[in-house]
């Protein structure tokens, strides 16, 4: 038995035999990415997957009244991102409270969605609305707008890009900065498409995603697009103690010091602290 963080940072790869189709770019070396150069991942060989193990650390107080959209962890501090019409906000969290320490409100059209760190800004997602806000990291001040199509659903740093969810099996890669897409990553397993991919989390060089109306994480090799492990929290926070204003299981956040993993729901009263894995 061994920690999964290990094998996430040296980047064991898995054995997939990849199809790469450019579309409008007939060669990466030189081209830059022009509008509408778009590259698709598709795996067409995957391992079976395996299950990480789960040993719970440490339980904290989490707003009930938090639709949990995006969570992350940096320097110290916990940032989430929550949903709904009239209720949608970016918040910086006192770990031991649950309290927001500092919060900024999105206007009621807006239903806020994943949130990445890039450099000090928080990069905010929107479900709908095609728009994502980027706001100061120390000030909460917001700084800037960028559209993008389609949905939006989670978003995180990884390898100099943002890798966005929209519930379905493709993840995107947009550059950071202006949103331009550059890749679609296609996630299976050997069972087929892994749909409904949600909330998003990095771990070394691999991804963590929510897959969304279960107690599933999907753990994604984005290279590849293969996914290689299941979590099951099931056990965490089992749905025959949740009350019925409790949604689903939403909410990852890494935790780079104690090699820790935060892990919460929407509406959930209580954020759990966890260590993974690999049997």
């Amino acid at each position: 038995m061994k920690s999964v963080f290990h094998s996430a940072l040296h980047g064991e790869k898995v054995g997939a035999l990849l199809r790469v189709v450019a579309l409008s770019c007939l060669s990466l070396v030189g081209c830059g990415w022009p509008q509408g150069s778009v590259i698709e991942i598709r795996p067409e060989a995957h391992l079976p997957t395996k299950t990480w193990r789960w040993e719970l650390v440490r339980i904290y107080p989490h707003d009930p009244a938090a639709f949990t959209q995006g969570l992350l962890w940096h320097d110290g501090a916990l940032y989430e991102s929550v949903g709904l019409y009239g209720r949608s906000a970016i918040r910086r969290v006192d770990l031991t409270t649950g309290k927001a320490l500092a919060e900024a409100r999105l206007p009621s059209r807006y239903f806020g969605e994943g949130l990445a760190l890039v450099g000090d800004e928080l990069i905010q997602l929107t479900w709908r609305e095609g728009i994502a806000f980027v706001w100061d990291r120390r000030t909460f001040e917001l700084k800037r707008s960028v559209r993008y199509a389609g949905e939006g659903w989670g978003l995180a740093p990884f390898d100099g890009e943002l890798i966005l969810s929209d519930g379905t099996e493709i993840l995107r890669a947009l550059d950071p900065r202006s949103f331009r897409e550059r890749r679609r990553i296609h996630v299976v397993s050997e069972r087929g498409p892994v749909t409904m991919l949600n909330e998003l989390e990095t771990l070394g060089r691999l991804l963590l995603a929510n897959v969304y109306q279960t107690n599933l994480v999907a753990v994604i090799d984005p290279s590849t697009g293969t996914q290689i492990a299941q979590i099951d929290f099931g056990r965490l926070f089992p749905e025959s103690a949740r009350t019925p204003e409790m949604d689903v299981l939403n909410g990852l956040a890494w935790r780079e010091e104690t090699r820790t993993l935060f892990v919460t729901g929407k509406n959930w009263p209580l954020l759990f602290e966890v260590k993974l894995f690999e049997d």
